[in-house]
């Protein structure tokens, strides 16, 4: 080949990349006939509801809500639960993404990749309502639907795509799953939605500084808000015509696969299905980092054997999986509740000192206990090579802790062990009734028992649910003026 040869690009068209073709082909054609994956998805949203709800009594989170510009209404707009704004649903889906995630209570998935499925509702009930609000209703059905095929976009490309390994955000994968099911409730058809998903997948992504010392703040809680505004932002663009790019993973040079994943392939290590759905995992006692739930478990069940030894303890010794330890395991000053429920060691111990852990324990004030940072001290974080190893088994995948604690005399407490936090699929008998519970607690500020006893009842009743508009859904959860 001659150097003139080797500064010409081929400028003909590709077909499209085989992965997004895949993505597009699910969405589309799929149907979905898992009959525990429909009854999950009724949990699941009704979790991520609560959440939503719980959010809105720290100022935190409700200071970024509403219209850009103030008292802005939008005739027919996408509702913000637990709020009276009506806004366009790309503002909408920001709103409702944020308020699910701010308290890192809803629900996670773990794998080579980890994240927040359920962060994805932020689209898919913005864009939900404000379609059945200007022509002809989805239903519930279709919500779930769109949900499940969300979690499994979402959970099989986490499964061995490692975008945190290479520095960037996980919210990328909720972008990707919003892009594909938002285009889809918006009436798009399978060529604007590969167009859509070619955009998700080229855009600028976020890094994950923000999750990690020294610059852990409160961008994580407003990081799935923003991506899947961003998603409905590209499918809006796709409906209006925007092309797409059919090699946008594999183009040479310029391509994801050379530029985000250093020249790798995406990988689908499975057939699309409902997979993930089935086996998502709960935040059901704890709005605490997953990797830390059963550490938190550990820590409650030692608490009625410390309340009068606090200030005896000599050492804390705290097991865990690699996860945790490159995650939420640090020392030093935490600056703020984003800070301290992404540290490990403060989790531990607060609920040592209170056999509980909520959302206020990380709040400003309460964190000036002193006893919390003489416990922190206290404390040696090591890897159990087994709980990493279980943690990536798919046969297992335990998310697993382990405390001791030792005292001045020499004493010490039998090591307390949990390999699967209540959450987990294996404990989803136990754990159900218990999330039930949650939601109706998170729902207590803005509404009367009545009102929680009607949603709850719905959300136990599927035939009820799935028939069920979805502009009158969204209604249930805007307080009466």
């Amino acid at each position: 080949m001659s150097a003139v040869d080797n500064a010409v690009d081929n400028n003909e068209k590709p077909p499209v990349d085989s992965e997004i073709q895949s993505i597009a082909d699910y969405v589309s054609d799929y149907v979905i006939t898992s009959a525990t994956a429909y009854s999950t998805a009724r949990y699941c949203l009704m979790d991520a509801l609560g959440c939503a709800l719980l959010a809105l009594q720290y100022p935190a989170c409700t200071k970024l809500l509403g219209p850009i510009v103030p008292d802005t209404h939008v005739p027919n707009g996408a509702r913000v639960p637990g709020t009276q704004y009506e806004l366009d649903p790309i503002l909408a889906a920001f709103n409702i993404g944020a308020m699910i995630r701010w308290l890192d209570f809803n629900d996670t998935w773990l794998a080579a990749e980890w994240g927040h499925p359920s962060d994805n509702l932020g689209a898919i009930l913005a864009v939900a309502d404000y379609v059945s609000r200007t022509g002809t209703p989805l239903t519930m059905r279709d919500v779930l639907t769109a949900m499940i095929k969300a979690y499994e976009i979402q959970g099989i490309l986490a499964l061995e795509n490692s975008f945190n390994a290479l520095g960037i955000d996980h919210v990328i994968l909720v972008k990707i799953a919003s892009t594909a099911v938002g285009i889809h409730l918006l009436g798009g058809n399978k060529t604007e939605m590969i167009n859509a998903l070619s955009h998700a997948f080229i855009d600028g992504q976020a890094l994950r500084t923000y999750r990690h010392a020294p610059n852990t703040n409160a961008r994580k809680s407003w990081a799935a808000g923003d991506a899947t505004s961003r998603a409905v932002r590209l499918s809006w663009l796709a409906l209006r015509g925007a092309d797409g790019l059919p090699s946008a993973l594999s183009a040479n040079k310029w391509g994801f696969n050379t530029n985000t994943l250093h020249g790798k392939a995406l990988r689908i290590p499975r057939a699309w299905g409902a997979y993930v759905m089935e086996n998502i995992l709960f935040k059901i006692s704890y709005p605490a980092e997953f990797h830390a739930q059963t550490a938190v478990e550990c820590a409650v069940q030692l608490h009625p054997q410390l309340q009068h030894r606090i200030n005896a303890i000599d050492k804390i010794i705290l097991t865990t999986q690699a996860a945790a330890v490159h995650i939420i395991s640090k020392t030093g000053p935490l600056h703020n509740p984003a800070d301290r429920d992404h540290c490990l060691q403060y989790m531990v111990a607060v609920a040592l000192l209170h056999g509980n852990l909520s959302a206020d324990y990380y709040e400003d004030a309460f964190s000036q206990d002193p006893r919390i940072d003489k416990l922190r001290a206290l404390m040696h974080v090591e890897e159990d090579q087994n709980f990493s190893t279980d943690y990536l088994n798919p046969e297992k995948r335990s998310i697993a802790n382990a405390i001791q604690i030792f005292f001045n005399d020499g004493t010490k407490l039998e090591k307390i062990q949990i390999d699967y936090p209540l959450g987990h699929v294996r404990r989803r008998a136990e754990g159900l009734p218990l999330l039930i519970q949650k939601f109706e607690k998170n729902l207590a500020e803005l509404f009367s028992k009545a009102d929680i006893a009607a949603r709850k009842d719905l959300f136990l009743n599927q035939e009820k649910l799935h028939a069920m508009p979805v502009n009158e859904f969204m209604e249930l959860f805007i307080p009466r003026r």
